[in-house]
């Protein structure tokens, strides 16, 4: 059977993308709170702006961006244990939440930001693989949000963004490459990659291993053409999220080019 021909368990072929909704406002209380969906996949972001830097970087007048990450005991099949009740974050939290602040970092320009610090909270509530991509995904517009209603505020005098940023797993099962895997599909993969690029077209980070055989060159260059398709895909779906801010995000992104 050709890759083009697989059908996967949820009727996609091996080149679609799970159905993503980003819903905006989901919580009252932060500047930016979205529900981010990807199949059955379900993360909350809130963004919550905070005046004051790390202590290390007061007096340059340049912002701050900080993630953290959990999920919650039943998120997944078996309960897990609140990582508070362990006193401290698990190795994998750690690596997730600062995969997710370096991504948003590499799209804002800081020193526009003035002394204050985004707190992006990534909290998954219900896990089918791919919870590090849809939380980076949700976490781009909420973190537009928290900049559009900062910009209202009167804190900054425009949106600092020089451009969108958006996350796709790909793997190998297998034999088949396969895009946006779920967890039925994760679990068995040969490879698995977690992409992250940017609207144009660019990549921020690149996460991949083999879990079984090494992979050719050939095999990353399909999965990497997936993915940029995949990412395409979800610029678009957060624009179309984002509807009118998304203009305000296009002025900011032209003024910092200029």
């Amino acid at each position: 059977m050709s890759d083009w021909e697989f059908v996967r368990s949820d009727g996609r072929t091996s080149t679609d993308i799970r159905e993503m909704e980003i819903e905006r406002s989901f919580i009252k209380y932060p500047e930016g709170s979205v529900l981010a969906r990807a199949g059955d996949t379900k993360v909350i972001v809130n963004v919550s702006v905070q005046g004051g830097v790390p202590h290390w970087r007061r007096g340059s007048g340049a912002g701050w961006i900080t993630a953290e990450y959990s999920m919650l005991p039943r998120a997944t099949q078996d309960r897990n244990i609140r990582e508070v009740n362990l006193n401290k974050p698990s190795g994998r939290s750690q690596e997730v939440q600062r995969l997710i602040g370096r991504c948003l970092r590499s799209i804002v320009e800081l020193e526009q930001l003035g002394e204050n610090t985004l707190w992006v909270d990534c909290d998954v509530i219900q896990a089918d693989g791919g919870t590090r991509t849809v939380s980076i995904t949700g976490s781009f517009v909420a973190l537009v949000d928290a900049l559009y209603d900062m910009m209202k505020s009167g804190t900054i005098t425009h949106i600092p963004l020089n451009n969108s940023v958006a996350a796709i797993s790909c793997g190998l099962v297998e034999g088949i490459p396969l895009l946006d895997l779920d967890y039925s599909e994760d679990s068995r993969a040969q490879v698995d990659l977690n992409i992250v690029g940017t609207g144009d077209g660019r990549l921020v980070e690149v996460q991949g291993a083999a879990e079984g055989s090494p992979f050719s060159h050939d095999e990353f260059d399909r999965m990497m053409g997936m993915a940029a398709d995949g990412l395409d895909s979800l610029t678009r779906i957060q624009q179309d999220a984002l509807g009118s801010v998304w203009d305000e995000v296009q002025v900011g992104i032209a003024r910092l080019s200029e």
